[in-house]
């Protein structure tokens, strides 16, 4: 490249792991279509490993490696840092120390942003320098900039996402195969897709993080991860995926963020969807977003979650961002959170209780009269309408009958205490299982 600006963008990335060996093969495979579209060369010169005698998916000759990042964040020589290694305490101070600095960052760490970004990017302004994250959601789909920059026009009324790979994973196997939620996670744990301790992927903490940030960016409102309401699918029977398909649903691992008139939902849980819904037919471990926006109606974003050169793909396009910007007045560059700093709303975050879902209920109860009119008084009385109901007759040794109802729109709080009502009953057995359900119809 020639011209005023063809000095090469010194990178210093921190962890040569799945994502960090991915971005250098892309940016090594790709060098000139990158430096094509950013306007300059992009070239790596050290990086951070834990061990450096680990076999690597890339190449790493020519790049200077060490075992310590700090010395990434202060070598003199770096314009940019690439943060690569999760979590959020060493990472958080790598990335503020780079930021004191003067460097711009790129990270793909989404528990960092989710818990830190109000004080990462309070920082960043200061300093004038870019903090860019797509690769924080949903991997190599561009989620961030498409709300960010290609719905600026259009007020955004909801999100909702499969945006952890191995709960839906996990999900599909139950269905399509008929296995149990222990049979499949042991399954995604020898092929890789879960983690040794899966609580982040099944238990919600991972999609909570993500959905942090794109209510953020949606709503304009500070990220607020600590009111995140998470529900896992470990409870989940291949019994209840079964009822689903019956009455016309698929459940998925959801996050949703909506805006109310009471306040921004916040909430990840497992959700009936209607099947024909093109997001009820995402399977496996892939990802997909919708946005519903007053102006452009209802958009789907779809693609690989994670992965070595998935993920990479976000992460280079953030490098490209930054680059195109290096000589820009920061007052210039796109808002980090989408909205101006100084215009981010105090939005309340609604209460999980003053939700308003409809349900799916499944109870045992005994098979005989008056049981079923008993369970519909209770939900009459809280106000609570059915829309249908299935009962499995018991086997000719049980006598209890399995019984499967599809509410309307209620609020949490409601149904919490219906659902306590109808399990105190003599007449029924165990806990009643609840699973919300979602229409994510144009008109919501």
């Amino acid at each position: 490249m020639s011209g005023p600006n063809s000095t090469p963008v010194r990178i210093g990335i921190i962890g040569l792991g799945t994502v960090g060996g991915g971005t250098v093969n892309v940016l090594q495979r790709n060098a000139q279509e990158i430096a094509r579209r950013a306007g300059r060369e992009i070239t790596i010169t050290q990086a951070s490993a834990r061990d450096l005698n680990k076999p690597r998916i890339c190449n790493t000759d020519g790049i200077a490696l060490t075992s310590n990042p700090h010395d990434v964040v202060n070598n003199p020589d770096i314009d940019v840092v690439v943060e690569l290694i999760g979590g959020d305490t060493l990472a958080r101070e790598l990335v503020m120390s780079a930021i004191e600095q003067g460097k711009h960052v790129v990270t793909a760490n989404k528990a960092l942003i989710a818990k830190h970004g109000n004080e990462i990017f309070d920082a960043a302004q200061k300093k004038g320098v870019m903090v860019a994250f797509e690769a924080a959601v949903a991997g190599g789909i561009p989620i961030i900039k498409a709300i960010r920059e290609g719905l600026a026009g259009n007020r955004i009324d909801w999100v909702a996402g499969i945006i952890n790979g191995t709960g839906n994973f996990i999900l599909t196997e139950m269905r399509d195969k008929g296995r149990s939620f222990e049979d499949v996670l042991k399954e995604a744990q020898e092929l890789g897709y879960a983690e040794a301790d899966p609580t982040f992927d099944v238990e919600g903490i991972d999609a909570a993080h993500k959905l942090t940030i794109l209510a953020a960016i949606a709503f304009g409102i500070p990220l607020q991860f600590e009111k995140a309401s998470t529900e896992g699918i470990s409870a989940i029977t291949t019994e209840d995926v079964g009822y689903a398909e019956q009455l016309g649903y698929r459940i998925k691992h959801l996050g949703i963020a909506r805006r109310t008139e009471e306040g921004i939902e916040l909430r990840v849980h497992p959700t009936l969807i209607p099947s024909k819904r093109l997001i009820a037919n995402v399977d496996g471990v892939m990802n997909a977003v919708l946005v519903k926006a007053d102006a452009v109606g209802p958009t789907l974003y779809y693609g690989a979650g994670a992965g070595a050169e998935a993920t990479a793909s976000a992460v280079v396009a953030d490098l490209v961002d930054v680059v195109r910007t290096l000589t820009s007045d920061p007052e210039n560059r796109v808002p980090h959170l989408a909205f101006q700093p100084g215009a981010l709303a105090d939005t309340a975050i609604l209460p999980m209780d003053e939700v308003k879902t409809a349900y799916y209920l499944k109870m045992r109860a005994q098979d005989k009269p008056g049981v079923l009119a008993d369970i519909t008084q209770i939900l009459g009385n809280a106000n609570i309408s059915i829309e249908a109901v299935i009962q499995k007759e018991p086997s000719d040794e049980a006598t209890h009958a399995t019984i499967i109802m599809l509410t309307h729109l209620v609020k949490e709080k409601a149904m919490n205490q219906a659902i306590a009502q109808i399990e105190s009953l003599s007449s029924t057995e165990g806990k009643v299982t609840r699973i919300r359900v979602e229409q994510l119809n144009k008109d919501d």
